[in-house]
């Protein structure tokens, strides 16, 4: 893309702030949806007179109360929390190591579940009746609670433990889209072989790593789910607890599965500022519309370029309309930094093909491949997906 066309499009997406201001609002909030969470007569029944563990964090909750706090007060016998990456109460950086200890309120033992254990041992399941998974995702294939699911499934298939997953929207399972992992570049951040965008809730996919055999020698998860009342694909749902430290509105929620992307190049995706995912930019990039200097912020204690000015593009103004009209993951970002980055060998770290879940992609983007033949390139995989992706569903697709 040149220089000209990149600045139209960037000034077409620049004007579109001014359009609207609404912000993403959850059409299903307005009328009756309910999280699984929520649901209480329909879960307590199964898990009275048990001991249970709970996969949950901070956005684990019934109403404006912590799960754990509400299964306690039910008179639930919790014996043990596993905490995913950012921790039981979500305050950790990206990739930081998430120790074992006591959860200081409850008195209920925490097991991390990120850090040097991704799954739960036999020890740690022994005299668990029961395991409870409730943890708000985003919907994009490189955020890591979908791996905590995968391998939590696979232990309490090996040590026939069941599994009850209390159902959350997917704030991103309006559309489905990105490159399909490919098995050389699996890792924690890429398990099983989905598009980046999926499009399914989290008992959705529990129910297709079950049923397309995906755990570790084809074992089968115990699995039991409560639905969410009142919602489908098409609905637009506002997370009311942030995911993580570095989610912190709808519009970076929206923008994450395409920006996320630059986290393995040389461009900060605001980590450090107070628009983290909404601004894009690194020091000397000769356009954009923004500045910012990253610092050191809970949450993002060390982000790349810290205490340096990075010129950029505020993207925190794009509404709930440009969203809708581009249900899709959107590459000009990656590849208008890539053509005005001055050191193209050192654009691109070995992260990139991690998160993409393959080398084609930067492949095709350093040789100058237009979005065009890039999208192209992943209709195969897609419609592959798709197939299988349909079978599992349990809510209405969008359309």
């Amino acid at each position: 893309m040149n220089f000209f066309l990149s600045y139209l499009l960037w000034a077409s997406i620049i004007g579109c702030f001014h359009i609207s201001s609404t912000k993403l609002q959850s059409a299903p909030s307005k009328l009756t949806m309910e999280t699984g969470a929520s649901r209480i007569e329909e879960y307590i029944p199964v898990i009275k007179e048990k001991n249970i563990a709970l996969v949950v964090n901070q956005t684990s909750t019934v109403g404006s109360q912590h799960l754990v706090d509400t299964l306690l007060q039910l008179g639930i016998k919790i014996k043990k929390i596993f905490a995913p990456e950012h921790g039981f109460r979500g305050e950790a950086d990206a990739g930081e190591e998430i120790s074992t200890g006591m959860d200081p309120k409850t008195r209920v033992p925490i097991i991390s579940l990120y850090g040097n254990q991704y799954k739960p041992t036999e020890e740690n399941l022994s005299g668990i009746d029961l395991v409870v998974y409730d943890i708000q995702d985003v919907g994009v294939r490189f955020y890591t609670y979908i791996s905590t699911l995968h391998y939590l499934m696979e232990a309490c298939a090996e040590n026939k433990v069941p599994l009850l997953i209390l159902d959350r929207p997917n704030p991103n399972g309006f559309y489905v889209d990105g490159p399909v992992m490919e098995p050389a570049f699996s890792s924690f951040i890429g398990v099983d072989p989905i598009p980046v965008v999926y499009g399914m809730t989290p008992a959705e996919y529990a129910n297709m790593v079950n049923g397309e055999k995906w755990l570790k020698d084809g074992v089968r998860c115990d699995l039991k789910y409560i639905l969410c009342k009142e919602y489908t694909h098409d609905s637009l749902y506002s997370l009311p607890i942030n995911p993580s430290p570095n989610l912190r509105s709808m519009t970076a929620i929206h923008l994450y599965p395409s920006i996320c992307f630059l986290e393995g190049t040389a461009v900060s995706v605001g980590r450090g500022t107070d628009k983290p995912f909404m601004l894009v930019g690194y020091p000397d990039f000769k356009n954009g519309n923004a500045d910012f200097t990253p610092k050191s912020l809970p949450g993002a204690k060390n982000p790349p370029y810290l205490n340096e000015m990075c010129m950029g593009y505020d993207l925190s103004g794009l509404n709930r309309g440009f969203f809708l009209e581009n249900r899709r993951l959107m590459l000009h970002w990656i590849v208008d930094f890539y053509t005005s980055y001055p050191e193209k060998e050192k654009f691109f770290t070995q992260y990139f093909d991690k998160l993409a879940g393959t080398d084609s992609l930067r492949k095709q983007i350093e040789k100058g491949a237009s979005e065009m033949e890039i999208r192209r390139s992943w209709e195969p995989g897609l419609e592959t997906f798709k197939s299988i992706r349909k079978k599992y569903l349990l809510y209405k697709d969008f359309e």
